[in-house]
């Protein structure tokens, strides 16, 4: 069974040169061709014999010291999946949408620390989410507009990600603990198939400091996949997950491809994939995809 080693850097920093590339063949002993996927940003070595993956990790750490080089390794069959799952807040979108809210009363520095609490995995999800949307009481949710015009950014490459799997037959599921006010437009914008998230309850337009039941979190994300699976008639082989928090982790693991994305420590260590310097992009060239073959939409 061949497998593929893919390096991979930020289309925006391209840190995967020629000279990177030689380095790393020669530490390999390799003398087969690699595969450009993007010149200077990404590119495959494959093994047609089984290897020692973390020999072929310890041999060519000296070459990316210092560089903002992401690696991953994997079976080169089955490279393409036909099922994304995919967080929201710190993954497909730069902000947490909840400490945004939090700023218009006030509040963002603690309701932060509450939720990198429990993104870490310190603090339960649940009751760290009903703690922190109680603290939004009476805010007028009018402010949704305004965090999308003035405040909320589409992490880089997510529209490609989104628009090239759907283009190859892939469905697209955005799942996120974070709320359907800002999931419904990120799916719009980005054209996920589907989105799921909590219901941030109202009364005459203002929040009343309450979330719907029952709330979503790790395993509703997880027990999603596994419908969507059923449902698609799909092996877990065929599915990539990506996220950065601890209510990310279920669903990263289940998947066949889990992905940790600018992560939080406890989930990198556990994540079959780690994309520490990459963008969204790095989820197609983990795939395979060239950049030729992007739908940029």
């Amino acid at each position: 069974m061949s497998v593929t080693l893919t390096l991979i850097s930020a289309p925006a920093k391209p840190a995967v040169s020629v000279e990177l590339v030689a380095d790393v063949r020669s530490r390999l002993k390799l003398d087969t061709d690699i595969v450009w996927l993007m010149e200077g940003v990404a590119c495959d070595f494959v093994f047609s014999d089984a290897i020692d993956e973390d020999a072929i990790r310890q041999d060519i750490a000296p070459a990316l010291e210092s560089r903002a080089v992401d690696v991953v390794l994997q079976p080169s069959e089955g490279r393409r999946k036909q099922l994304l799952m995919a967080d929201m807040d710190s993954t497909m979108i730069q902000q947490e949408c909840i400490d945004e809210l939090a700023d218009e009363v006030g509040l963002k520095g603690r309701v932060s620390d509450i939720t990198a609490r429990a993104m870490r995995g310190e603090i339960d999800f649940e009751p760290a989410l009903k703690e922190r949307v109680g603290l939004l009481r009476g805010l007028d949710l009018s402010i949704v507009d305004k965090l999308f015009a003035e405040r909320i950014t589409f992490t880089p490459g997510g529209k490609a990600l989104v628009q090239t799997m759907k283009a190859n037959g892939a469905y697209c599921a955005l799942v996120s603990g974070g709320f359907t006010h800002f999931t419904a437009r990120v799916r719009a914008d980005l054209g996920f198939d589907e989105d799921r998230a909590n219901l941030l309850i109202e009364e005459n337009g203002k929040l009343t400091g309450e979330v719907g039941l029952p709330i979503l979190g790790k395993d509703a994300k997880r027990s999603r996949l596994h419908e969507l699976v059923k449902e698609l008639k799909l092996d877990f082989s065929q599915t990539i997950a990506v996220g950065d928090g601890a209510n990310d982790l279920a669903m990263i693991m289940d998947a066949g491809a889990g992905v940790a994305l600018h992560a939080k420590p406890a989930v990198a260590a556990q994540a079959q994939h780690v994309i520490n310097h990459g963008d969204l992009t790095a989820l197609l060239f983990l795939q395979g995809y060239k950049a030729e073959d992007f739908i940029l939409g």
